[in-house]
């Protein structure tokens, strides 16, 4: 069973959106069941059930774990395919979110856009690495910080921007033979409450703390030599408000 898996067509995120098969879905995600052993625990009869487990096998969310004999009837035992699933923007292709639409660089909404094109990228590159049966080379760092004031807040995003600018300028080398393009991105935003986040029906004020998160990934399609298109989003500034964010999307000086 995966940890994790990205859901990129449009009726398996259907399939999966409907609460009773969130639910079978939950309960396979904790260990193998069959159909009756699942009736019980959701209260609804087994034929419903198997129709459920049908439609969540046929879009590969579920699959055969084993068969074993009870009395004159082979019980079928099925599993969750992953811990858990995230539905990629690819499932709603005509309307995904597009950071090159806009550059509103102080908008918490370009944010969320740039955070949806890393689900659809990534999903996309687990999705073409599984198929070539091949290691995916990403990176991810997560922490968080506490600011004093938002005078420091802004002296941090300063610095983080020169920093990752400086390393992105050290190393990337647009006439690489065989180089690839990778895609950084970086962010910062007020961490949520862990009530907020378990009820999320209820709006919560953001905590004053800030999560960066910096993430490394190898971009999905192929760029013109000599480009490379480094994100660095970084939600806060000195002015700003759990609103609103600071971005920068650069891309670095020609090499001398």
């Amino acid at each position: 069973m995966l940890d994790v898996t990205v859901i990129e067509d449009a009726e398996a995120a259907a399939v999966s959106l409907d609460p009773i098969r969130a639910r079978l879905l939950a309960e396979l995600a904790a260990g193998p069941a069959s159909a009756a052993m699942l009736a019980a625990k959701v209260g609804l009869p087994r034929q419903k059930v198997n129709y459920h487990l049908k439609a969540l096998e046929r879009h590969g969310l579920v699959e055969l774990a084993g068969e074993r004999r009870k009395g004159n009837v082979t019980e079928r035992l099925m599993r969750a395919t992953a811990a858990s699933y995230v539905i990629s923007p690819l499932a709603l292709a005509a309307v995904q979110p597009d950071p090159d639409r806009f550059r509103d660089q102080l908008s918490a909404r370009w944010l969320l856009a740039v955070g949806a094109r890393l689900v659809r990228d990534v999903g996309a590159l687990i999705t073409g690495a599984t198929k070539a049966r091949k290691r995916l080379a990403t990176y991810a760092l997560d922490g968080e910080v506490t600011f004093a004031s938002a005078a420091d807040r802004a002296a941090f995003i300063e610095e983080l921007t020169q920093g990752v600018g400086a390393l992105i300028r050290k190393y990337h080398d647009g006439n690489a033979e065989g180089g690839r393009d990778h895609r950084i991105v970086v962010a910062v935003h007020p961490t949520l409450k862990p009530e907020a986040i378990a009820k999320p029906e209820v709006t919560a004020k953001p905590e004053a703390i800030a999560k960066p998160v910096v993430t490394v990934t190898p971009e999905v399609t192929a760029k013109p030599t000599g480009t490379v298109t480094p994100e660095v989003s970084v939600e806060a500034g000195a002015a700003a408000t759990p609103e609103t964010a600071l971005a920068v999307d650069s891309t670095p000086p020609d090499q001398d």
